[in-house]
């Protein structure tokens, strides 16, 4: 396995860097939380992850024709859903699957999809220079503090010719809880996401050619908001950031939630609107 970086890095305990230039300072959780929370959420995640499939789908669909990689990373890998599919779409490739939570890398590796499993930061991956052909990253990277370092790092364990595709969120995500929260009070309830603006940036400027870039809203609908705070809670993806309340949420603050977000219902229940950003980049050749 020479495509390893430092073969300290191939354990089960996550790898973690200083955020010494994040992209919104003060405003992304603790890696440290991100990878607990969702090492919590490990076994639960799947019978609620109707969002990330059908985002992950989508981001599958729109993989280059006639890409064929010898060695593909599922970053961010999660439950191993997209390895497994993955490699039924590339069956003659080498999978390697690198989450930062090790709760999920546990529960993926005995599904198979993948014939390695690497807790890992996308921020400083452990794997050799031009080690992969396809880095595959389907709703994960928005808890990166610093993208830059992550489009860093995917050129360079791409091979000249390899394809990174992702999939993340941008703001205008659960802007129906944002706003009903904002009427109830004014903490920090809804995790925080870039603008689409910084995503077009970032990847214009990181050498790799962008192939396409867009942002399309996902729209989820629940019978009341107790459906989709559960949900957010048993994907992991519950409040992390900082400045968050602390402690249990009063029986009033719930009441003016529930009642503020009455006045977004629709006739197939109450929307969360996800405003999902899909990528493909091409490393050049030369």
């Amino acid at each position: 396995m020479n495509w390893l970086r430092l073969s300290r890095h191939f354990c089960m305990s996550p790898v973690m860097t200083d955020l010494t230039q994040p992209a919104l300072p003060g405003s992304l959780p603790d890696k440290r939380q991100v990878a607990a929370s969702f090492s919590r959420a490990a076994t639960s995640y799947d019978s609620v992850a109707e969002l990330q499939r059908a985002v992950g789908s989508e981001l599958l669909g729109r993989l280059p024709e006639g890409l064929q990689p010898q060695r593909w990373l599922d970053l961010g890998s999660g439950t191993g859903y997209f390895s497994r599919m993955l490699a039924e779409t590339y069956p003659q490739s080498e999978g390697i699957a690198l989450d930062i939570a090790e709760g999920m890398l546990r529960h993926a590796r005995p599904q198979g999809g993948a014939g390695h499993y690497i807790v890992g930061d996308a921020e400083r991956l452990p794997l050799q220079a031009q080690s992969c052909q396809l880095l595959f990253s389907s709703l994960a990277v928005q808890w990166c503090a610093d993208f830059a370092a992550v489009l860093r790092e995917g050129h360079r364990v791409l091979q000249p010719g390899g394809v990174m595709a992702f999939a993340s969120l941008c703001v205008g995500t659960l802007h129906e809880l944002r706003e009903s929260w904002r009427a109830v009070d004014g903490m920090v309830h809804v995790n925080r996401f870039r603008h689409l603006e910084d995503y077009q940036r970032l990847c214009a400027n990181s050498g790799l050619h962008v192939l396409s870039l867009e942002a399309r809203p996902h729209v989820l609908y629940y019978p009341d908001v107790r459906g989709l705070t559960h949900e957010l809670k048993a994907l992991g993806a519950h409040n992390l950031n900082p400045g968050r309340p602390g402690g249990l949420t009063g029986r009033a603050r719930i009441m003016g939630l529930r009642q503020a977000y009455e006045g977004f219902r629709q006739p197939q229940g109450l929307p969360a609107t996800y405003q999902v950003v899909y990528a493909v980049l091409h490393k050049p050749i030369a």
